[in-house]
């Protein structure tokens, strides 16, 4: 398989392109799952919270695995498949085989399910083979400062991520569904903390890979769980009014 530069730009733009229409859809209203699913809807119109989230997410692991796996030997020499292993590939292991199987989330709609893996399918696609085709960095890249600063960047959020992740489970007991105000870590200062942690993580792969794509999809999580921080925070405020009001949806002391 060769690189088309084009055909990357034009996925990368029409990343883009869908986070800018999400965010201006989603400002309005919430995704309707989760605390904000008005309706339990119909039981065949929904998974269990833990076979969704691992049928949504597997495909950003399993897409750009499988193009490793058809390329050509040695498979992990160019810089990009090993950043794309390790970083991207990285997050969607944890995200698909960890954090699915612990998740304590209510029943998750079929269509909203279907939606998210058609974009971890595009998405895992257009960041896989950006990184095996098309990817060149000089050999001293690990000492480039993008390169080292997007790393640590990307280590950070991914681990205000997953401990935000634990923070929000244990609030509940097995098979309890209701919500609670969440506390510690970086819950302190956002009602967002699991989001915030999210995008730092793309935004810090975004600079380490140095690329369109990345930046895209940075872009695009920004603008779909940004959203939704900015919407579970107003939920809060409207179901608790012991909640602290000093906290911000998504970005500590500012928003």
């Amino acid at each position: 398989m060769q690189c088309s530069p084009s055909l990357v730009l034009a996925l990368s733009s029409l990343l883009g392109a869908l986070g800018f229409l999400l965010l201006c859809l989603n400002l309005r209203a919430p995704a309707r799952y989760g605390k904000h699913q008005e309706k339990p809807g119909k039981p065949w119109a929904r998974l269990p919270a833990r076979c969704a989230w691992f049928l949504q997410e597997l495909p950003s692991f399993l897409v750009p695995a499988l193009l490793l796996a058809l390329r050509s030997p040695p498979r992990l020499e160019p810089l990009g498949c090993r950043l794309l292993c390790g970083m991207f590939c990285g997050h969607y292991f944890h995200r698909t085989f960890i954090y699915s199987f612990f998740t304590r989330g209510r029943p998750f709609p079929l269509q909203i399910l279907l939606f998210g893996m058609l974009f971890c399918i595009y998405n895992g696609f257009l960041q896989g083979y950006y990184m095996i085709y098309c990817a060149h960095y000089p050999k001293d890249w690990f000492t480039d400062f993008r390169f080292t600063s997007g790393v640590l960047l990307f280590l950070f959020g991914m681990g205000i991520n997953i401990h935000s992740d634990i923070l929000l489970r244990q609030l509940r007991k097995p098979g309890d569904h209701t919500y609670k105000i969440p506390q510690g870590g970086l819950f302190t200062y956002v009602s967002g903390a699991n989001f915030f942690g999210e995008i730092v993580e793309w935004f810090g792969y975004a600079i380490a890979t140095w690329s369109i794509p990345a930046f895209a999809f940075a872009l695009f999580t920004l603008c779909c769980i940004g959203t939704r921080a900015y919407h579970h925070h107003r939920y809060y405020l409207r179901m608790f009014t012991d909640y602290p009001k000093s906290r911000k949806a998504l970005i500590p002391f500012i928003f």
